[in-house]
């Protein structure tokens, strides 16, 4: 169910979400529940907002370049950029509409804050996007720009991107992050894992709570959190680093756990800013 509150004066929030497994949600699993909390959760969460958005910027965990990209087609095509799961995930359909006019603005913007960034109109949609996309707003009806990572994976330039774009929440645009807040593919299903994932997710909590000032300070230097190597291993950290440009662009704006569940043996958390 698309969100139908009505506050007009709230300015729209940016979230950080765990977007699963694949097409985990359209697929049968073993065990059959392990992903059913978080669909319900992300099911719900549009909600929360303060009004139906007009459109969404979503910073993927699938999307590197070597400067900050945006789509700007008018109707980009799906990305099925997995691999190995049954045939009916290859055609799963969300034919949301691009937002040219949108990815010029952020361009411009980042460009105006001296950040390095480019178009493209022939990129389409991953599942980073479409996958968790389809459960929060299944119609498919606003349009969507998506924010590539650089390939840098530097924490403290995805926080000056972040807080280059924080005024499109002004224009009633929702900046979501989609990755996992634990992303080691070789620990999934193993109960060693589990204390490391609590630690670092105690940490990623305390870190998002902290003042403005301090959350930058913390998430800039994520590699020092306990077990955060082995949550997120050498150069892998992409799962993670959309956060950093949520979090850059909640400005001065408390942060906030809004979801956490154990999945695989690990803890994976969603988070919410303003």
């Amino acid at each position: 169910m698309e969100n139908t509150n009505t506050n007009s004066s709230a300015r729209m929030p940016t979230w950080f979400i765990p977007h699963g497994g694949g097409p985990c949600f359209f697929m049968e699993w073993s065990p059959p529940d392990a992903w059913d909390r978080m669909a319900f959760f992300l099911k719900n969460v549009a909600s929360t907002l303060p009004r139906t958005p007009k459109a969404i910027v979503l910073v993927s965990a699938h999307w590197m370049e070597s400067q900050f990209a945006v789509t700007s087609g008018n109707q980009p095509e799906l990305i099925f950029d997995y691999y190995g799961f049954p045939s009916h995930t290859y055609e799963l359909t969300y034919p949301a509409p691009g937002a040219p006019a949108l990815a010029d603005q952020i361009v411009k913007t980042l460009t105006a804050a001296g950040i390095s960034s480019a178009p493209n109109p022939q990129r389409g949609f991953d599942h980073g996007m479409f996958i968790p996309l389809k459960l929060i707003f299944p119609k498919a009806t606003i349009p969507v720009v998506q924010l590539s990572l650089n390939k840098s994976l530097d924490p403290v330039q995805h926080l000056q991107a972040g807080r280059a774009l924080q005024s499109l929440r002004d224009q009633d645009v929702l900046i979501i992050g989609s990755g996992m807040s634990f992303h080691n593919m070789r620990a999934y299903g193993n109960p060693q894992y589990g204390p490391v994932s609590d630690a670092f997710d105690d940490w990623l909590t305390t870190a998002v709570q902290s003042s403005p000032e301090q959350r930058q300070y913390l998430l800039a230097h994520w590699e020092q959190a306990p077990g955060a190597r082995q949550c997120h291993p050498a150069h892998a950290e992409e799962h993670l680093i959309p956060l950093m440009t949520v979090a850059g662009a909640a400005g001065n704006d408390a942060g906030q756990k809004v979801f956490s569940d154990r999945v695989m043996e690990t803890t994976l958390s969603a988070f919410s800013f303003g």
